[in-house]
C-alpha cells in the first residue's frame, strides 16, 4: 500500500512536523507492508522526520505571464469561469504523483479554517478523478468555516477523520456519512530529552508559548500576557521557559517570545528555548514542565500526552474539541477574544495551580484512551484498502 500525504506546508511548524512524524510512524507501525510519502512546500524542512519512504517537492508553480499556461488560464477563467486548469498548472507538483500512489492523505488538520481552499479542492477532484482514495487526516473544522463549496468538497472524501468531537457532531450534522471519529496522531509522538538549560528548576518550571497569529487576531493579547507573566514571577516561584513551536518568517513565536524574554531576563527566572529544534525535542523539554501556557495547538498536545496540566490560549475549533474530549468540558481553553483580559488570564492560570493533582489525574486517565483513538485512525485506513 502506498499512501501520500499532501496539503503540508512544511515543518518549521512543529505541529505539522508532529502530524508527518506521528501520522508516519503508527501507520507504519500497524500496517507493515505500508510505504508512506510526504508531498511538502518546504521539503528540506522535513528531512529530519526518519519514518518517511521518500519527500516530494509539493511547492506550487507560478503561471508566467504571457506564456501558454497564461494565455488559457485567462481564456478558461474569463469565458467559462473554470479556474481547474490553471490551478492543475499551480499545484502540478502535487498532482502528477497521484498516479504512484493508491491512498492521498490530506494532513492539514485546520487547512479548512481558513476560508475557502480552491486549490485543495482541485487535487480533491484529481484524486478521485484518477479513482485513488481520498482521506481528510485529523481535521477540524468550525461550524462558522463552513461554505457550500467546501461541503460539496468534504462529499468527495472517501473518509474523514475529524480529531475532536466538535468537528465530528458538526460534520454528521451536515448530513455526511463518511465521518469517523479519531483524535490527533501526535498524542502518540515519542519524545526526546536534551539537557536542561540554565536556570530550569526541575519540577518548578512552567511553560509559555505564545504566537503571532494569535497576537494578529487580538492586538491586546500581547500585553495581557506580558502581565500574567509578571504575575507569575511576583507571586510564585516558578521559573518560565518560554517555548517556540512555530518558526516561519512572518509567523515566528520566537520572535515575539524573544521581546518578553528581553524585558525579564534580568529576573534570572525566565529561560527563551532555542529556535532550532524538532517536535520531538520541544516534546521533551515540555514533559518535563510542571504547567504549560500554549496558544500552538501541538505544543498544548505534547504537553498534555505527558500529563502536564495545560491552559490554552484557543484561537479555534480545535482547541475546544480536543480539552472537551480529554476533560468532558472545554477545560482551561481561553477563546480568542478572552485572552486579552490579563484578569481571566491570571484567574485561569490560578484555577490551574488550584487543580494541579485533579488534572494530572484526569490526564493520566484520558490519554491511554485518546491514543487508541489516535490508532483508531489506521483501522480505518485499513478498511478502506480492503
Amino acid at each position: 500500500m502506498k499512501i501520500m500525504m499532501f496539503a503540508h506546508d512544511g515543518s518549521l511548524n512543529r505541529g505539522c512536523e508532529a502530524i508527518v512524524r506521528s501520522s508516519a510512524a503508527i501507520i507504519k507501525e500497524q500496517i507493515k507492508e505500508a510505504k508512506v510519502y510526504l508531498s511538502s512546500a518546504l521539503p528540506e524542512s522535513d528531512r529530519i522526520i526518519a519514518k518517511l519512504d521518500g519527500i516530494y517537492d509539493g511547492s506550487t508553480l507560478e503561471i508566467k505571464k504571457y506564456s501558454y499556461d497564461w494565455f488559457l488560464s485567462s481564456f478558461k477563467l474569463k469565458m467559462f469561469q473554470d479556474e481547474s486548469y490553471a490551478l492543475g498548472r499551480i499545484h502540478h507538483n502535487i498532482i502528477k504523483k497521484i498516479k504512484d500512489v493508491d491512498i492521498c492523505l490530506s494532513i492539514g488538520g485546520d487547512n479548512y479554517c481558513y476560508g475557502e481552499q480552491p486549490g485543495w479542492y482541485e487535487i480533491d477532484r484529481r484524486v478521485k478523478a484518477q479513482g485513488k482514495k481520498l482521506v481528510l487526516w485529523g481535521c477540524s473544522i468550525g461550524e462558522e468555516d463552513m461554505t457550500e463549496r467546501k461541503l460539496e468538497d468534504l462529499k468527495l472524501f472517501d473518509l474523514i477523520l475529524p480529531r475532536e468531537t466538535l468537528t465530528y457532531n458538526m460534520l454528521k450534522g451536515k448530513g455526511l456519512h463518511n465521518v469517523k471519529l479519531c483524535a490527533d496522531p501526535a498524542f502518540t509522538m515519542e519524545k526526546e530529552e536534551l539537557k536542561l538549560p540554565k536556570g530550569w528548576q526541575e519540577g518548578n518550571t512552567i511553560g509559555l508559548n505564545f504566537s503571532p497569529l494569535v497576537w494578529k487576531r487580538n492586538k491586546e493579547s500581547r500585553a495581557a500576557v506580558d502581565k500574567l507573566i509578571r504575575y507569575i514571577l511576583n507571586e510564585t516561584d516558578m521559573t518560565i521557559a518560554l517555548t517556540p513551536h512555530v518558526i516561519i518568517q512572518g509567523n515566528n513565536d520566537y520572535e515575539v517570545l524573544s521581546d518578553y524574554y528581553d524585558a525579564y531576563k534580568n529576573s534570572g527566572r525566565v529561560v527563551l528555548l532555542p529556535d532550532n529544534l524538532t517536535a520531538i525535542q520541544y516534546k521533551g523539554y515540555i514533559a518535563r514542565m510542571r504547567y504549560f501556557i500554549g496558544a500552538r495547538t501541538h505544543a498544548t498536545i505534547a504537553a498534555y500526552s505527558n500529563f502536564v496540566p495545560t491552559m490554552v490560549l484557543g484561537y479555534s475549533v480545535k482547541s475546544k474539541g480536543i480539552a472537551k474530549d480529554l476533560f468532558g468540558e472545554e477545560k482551561l481553553v481561553l477563546g480568542i477574544e478572552e485572552i486579552s483580559d490579563s484578569g481571566k488570564l491570571i484567574g485561569k492560570f490560578d484555577e490551574m495551580r488550584r487543580e494541579e493533582a485533579e488534572l494530572k489525574a484526569k490526564l493520566k486517565e484520558a490519554i491511554p484512551r485518546i491514543q487508541k483513538m489516535s490508532y483508531k485512525a489506521v483501522e480505518y485506513i485499513k478498511e478502506l484498502s480492503r
